[in-house]
């Protein structure tokens, strides 16, 4: 969004000269995108310099120079060498990650220049190459930060939604990234809200959570996925003499939908699925236009019975999920562990 142009000339008097505050704009505009070129440029180059020496590196390796202890030491003596000849910048550590950046990225024209070499780095610490290349490509389409990627990855977020899904589901995941075409494909279970400070094993009200993810709102968004707007909180449902309050409202921009959550702190109750279904039959009746899709409901609890929810979700008609949440990180190995037996499962 451009500001507004106030001009103010030397003897500093405002002109309202509207060629001239046009003028003033049209310059602007040039010397913004030619910085945001600029920086491109410096990252692409950045990037290819990391890749070339990564190349060199392993290429030297390949045609047998590197012998014995000599080979040990390559990376220790090209860091004292170069940071002699260049500075700072070339410690084994870093020539480690350039050698690896060209082993996991042999080809340089797959490399993305929407990517830092920040980004990189955080894409590099993914030992399986699916999810490296899931992570890649959500990271662009969504134009995450380095700060967003790393708590995605340290979520296991991959992991997550790759388990929801098959063979042919994991390798497109990877492939194409997380596409969101209908409402199934914006449930996650378990939600990871690490980030609400939330004590695991303390006492706390749904309240709490409620006001810790509005608090959050930010990483809650990024954990709910691409496409989310919030609404409210507490939303007012009158239906009759009664007051009912879902709590909280969104509104999915790709869907174009309402999405409902109710948070448990507990177990989710069959009544609870109940309530939501309420809630849906009244957005749908009340709230949403024309060009809306039926709203989607999720009750969003700390545990459920698998049957209890298979049970109490048949008959009804209304996109509705029962899903949960953990307060902390999932076990990173266990669901790898997880996604690894359904791969194999069905290759035999």
């Amino acid at each position: 969004m451009k500001k507004d142009l106030t001009v103010t000339s030397k003897d500093s008097l405002q002109t309202t000269d509207s060629e001239y505050v046009k003028l003033v704009s049209l310059i602007s505009d040039v010397w913004e995108k030619a910085r945001g070129n600029a920086v491109l440029a410096v990252n692409t180059q950045l990037l290819e310099a990391n890749w070339q020496t990564g190349r060199y590196i392993v290429e030297f390796e390949q045609q047998g120079n590197v012998k014995a202890e000599y080979g040990k030491q390559l990376l220790t003596n090209l860091s004292k060498d170069l940071t002699r000849l260049k500075g700072k910048g070339y410690s084994r550590s870093n020539l480690f990650n350039m050698r690896l950046f060209y082993v996991r990225f042999p080809k340089i024209q797959t490399l993305s220049g929407q990517l830092t070499w920040s980004h990189y780095l955080e894409l590099l610490k993914c030992d399986d190459p699916l999810e490296m290349q899931f992570y890649m490509k959500e990271c662009i389409k969504e134009g995450w930060r380095v700060r967003e990627l790393k708590r995605q990855i340290n979520s296991s977020l991959f992991q997550r939604l790759a388990l929801s899904t098959d063979k042919e589901g994991v390798l497109a995941l990877a492939k194409e990234g997380h596409r969101v075409m209908t409402a199934s494909d914006i449930i996650r279970d378990p939600y990871v809200l690490e980030f609400t400070g939330l004590p695991q094993q303390k006492q706390y009200k749904e309240t709490d959570l409620e006001k810790a993810l509005k608090t959050n709102m930010e990483k809650f968004l990024l954990e709910l996925g691409r496409g989310f707007a919030f609404i409210g909180r507490q939303y007012v449902i009158p239906i009759g003499s009664r007051r009912f309050k879902v709590d909280l409202v969104f509104y999915h921009a790709i869907l174009k939908c309402y999405v409902l959550i109710d948070l448990k702190r507990a177990e989710i109750k069959h009544s609870d699925i109940g309530q939501m279904n309420l809630y849906l039959n009244y957005f749908k009746n009340e709230i949403c236009q024309p060009d809306d899709n039926p709203p989607v409901g999720i009750v969003l609890g700390a545990r459920k019975d698998e049957l209890l929810m298979e049970y109490a979700l048949q008959g009804i008609d209304n996109q509705l999920f029962a899903a949960r949440y953990q307060l902390y990180l999932p076990n990173r190995e266990e669901l790898q562990s997880q996604l690894d037996k359904l791969l194999d499962n069905s290759q035999k």
